[in-house]
């Protein structure tokens, strides 16, 4: 490696990180919905609430 391609690499890194970062918001912007971010999490207060009152019965 000669010294240019040394000195080059951390632009090189730099410009990859840019490229990734611009990808992820095209792929945001073209593709809002994230399933994730409405997955139902568990049953709520009113089900554990039922539960305990059969359990105790």
């Amino acid at each position: 490696m000669n010294s240019m391609e040394l000195a080059l690499r951390p632009l090189r890194r730099h410009l990859a990180r840019l490229v990734a970062r611009c990808a992820a918001l095209i792929d945001g912007v073209i593709n809002p919905y994230h399933p994730e971010l409405y997955y139902m999490r568990g049953p709520g207060p009113k089900c554990r609430a039922r539960r305990q009152a059969a359990l105790r019965d």
